[in-house]
């Protein structure tokens, strides 16, 4: 079926002497849909690996579900952890304390966000333990043998206050008592046990953990925690689990999933992916102005051949399938090749990208500036499906016009001065 009109559409792409120009045209937007794929694969991978990552790292950083008390800390924390572990859909909760300090080493100083845990519980809601790339998440235990306290620092927040594994460092509470002379900060000496790496800058280079018992005294507020972490069993489902959970534990609490938390950031990403594929897709739009005016210099070229088909008895239907099927066939060679390439780079991305950083001196994601330090790649079959998907359907929306004009062209006309 449709045997003929695709034989001679490919007849008429090869080139002969006179029509050079044509052929090299075609060759043009052969090129042009292949880079407007190409660069719409690499960069949704890209988009989608950002995207994954982060979500992989904030997820591993934070729990699913934050409950915290309104106006106050959280007196009766276990049995708060108790009821909410009875919520279906919820796997695990741990208390927490959570307060901004000033940690001072032998290399500096810098601000920083110290949370109390359990770290028995910890394990549970968090990553940190997978983290941690020097000490344990057991020197936490209150009955751990130290002479002070020990501390769990990030990576960043490591190379800042120019500290290392079994250094001292000072937390400074601004919290802190009146005297006669004003407001005296809270000053206590721990032991880095451990130094966690997340793989997020901002993270790394601010977060602490201490326990949750010595938290407790050190900002002396008894036994209470500022929240809850709760890690649930489907993460899609985090909004309607927090709802459940709001429920259980009675008024005076708020439960905040992680897709509220991150709402801002999520959008934004989305909203990025967007512009990128409806920019890149004009790639592959200039590339279809070549695949109309190629049909057309063939129509024009080819008018005393369409003239003769008509005359033999091909309809309208015909001569227009045979200039559709040579802009589909200038389609598919360029949407293969964009797809050859465009894999090839998605998946050696990274490596393409630290040869490229060592050629030029320069950082392609520094993590101070970005959430991530290496540069993502993540192919979605959805998004590829999307890029064939467009680049065929503007390069069919490229052959209608020419093949209109084709279908239409007299032979009695055409005919006359030959």
């Amino acid at each position: 079926m449709f045997r003929y009109e695709l034989f001679i559409g490919l007849r008429y792409l090869k080139a002969k002497r006179k029509q050079t120009f044509i052929s090299v045209i075609t060759g043009f937007s052969i090129i042009g849909i292949m880079l407007g794929v190409m660069a719409l694969i690499v960069v949704l991978a890209v988009m989608d690996g950002f995207g994954y990552e982060i979500r992989e790292k904030v997820l591993g950083t934070h729990s699913h579900i934050i409950l915290n008390k309104y106006g106050s800390g959280i007196r009766d924390y276990r049995t708060v952890v108790k009821t909410v572990e009875g919520v279906p859909g919820v796997k695990a909760a741990a208390p927490f304390v959570s307060t901004q300090v000033m940690l001072s080493g032998s290399g500096g100083a810098a601000g920083s966000v110290v949370r109390g845990i359990d770290p028995v519980l910890e394990r549970t809601v968090s990553r940190l333990q997978q983290s941690i790339i020097a000490g344990s998440l057991n020197s936490l235990n209150p009955d751990a043998d130290a002479r002070t306290p020990g501390i769990i620092i990030g990576k960043e927040l490591a190379k800042q206050l120019g500290i290392f594994l079994n250094d001292q460092v000072t937390v400074i509470s601004p919290l802190g008592d009146m005297t006669p002379v004003g407001m005296a900060p809270r000053v206590k000496r721990f032991t880095v046990t451990g130094i966690f790496e997340y793989g997020m800058f901002d993270y790394d280079a601010t977060f602490a953990y201490i326990s949750l018992p010595r938290a407790q005294e050190f900002l002396r507020i008894g036994d209470a925690a500022t929240g809850i972490e709760i890690t649930i069993q489907d993460i899609y489902q985090a909004h309607v689990i927090a709802e459940r959970i709001e429920a259980a534990v009675g008024p005076g609490y708020n439960a905040k999933d992680w897709m509220t938390m991150f709402k801002s950031l999520f959008d934004a990403l989305r909203t990025e992916r967007t512009l990128m594929i409806i920019l890149l897709s004009l790639i592959v739009g200039v590339a279809a102005f070549n695949i109309i005016s190629t049909l057309i210099m063939v129509v024009m070229e080819k008018h005393r051949d369409i003239a003769i088909l008509k005359a033999m008895g091909a309809r309208r239907g015909s001569i227009m399938r045979i200039f559709v099927f040579e802009g589909l066939i200038v389609g598919v060679v360029g949407t293969v090749l964009g797809l050859v390439f465009g894999f090839l780079i998605a998946n050696n991305l990274r490596a393409i990208a630290g040869l490229l950083e060592r050629l030029l001196g320069f950082k392609a994601m520094p993590g101070d500036v970005y959430f991530l330090s290496r540069l993502p790649s993540r192919i979605d079959p959805l998004d590829i499906a999307i890029v064939v998907g467009v680049a065929m359907g503007i390069s069919l929306l490229a052959t209608i016009y020419p093949a209109w004009k084709a279908a239409r062209l007299d032979p009695t006309e055409a005919l006359r001065y030959e």
